[in-house]
């Protein structure tokens, strides 16, 4: 297997783990936001454009980025239960 589709069954493992976190709409749109990556309708990598480890990248930096939002909000709805503490930072 060559390198180019070495990384391309990295990137669909990538995706294949968000979707079953985030659910396969979610997922597939946010991998195919980042530049360089064309990524069918199930979340396969089915090819890219430019330096793969930029766009490896890119699309951890993605993921973490939608991660952290759903974290917050997810723990926003918890912290009002509890009006009387304060909330950490």
């Amino acid at each position: 297997m060559d390198q180019k589709e070495q990384y391309k069954g990295l990137l669909s493992e990538i995706i294949e783990k968000q979707t079953v976190i985030l659910g396969p709409d979610i997922a597939v749109l946010k991998a195919r936001s980042v530049s360089g990556l064309q990524v069918s309708g199930e979340g396969k990598v089915t090819d890219y454009d430019g330096d793969p480890k930029v766009l490896l990248q890119k699309l951890i930096d993605t993921y973490v980025d939608l991660s952290g939002q759903i974290v917050k909000n997810a723990l926003g709805s918890i912290f009002e239960k509890y009006p009387d503490l304060k909330k950490f930072k």
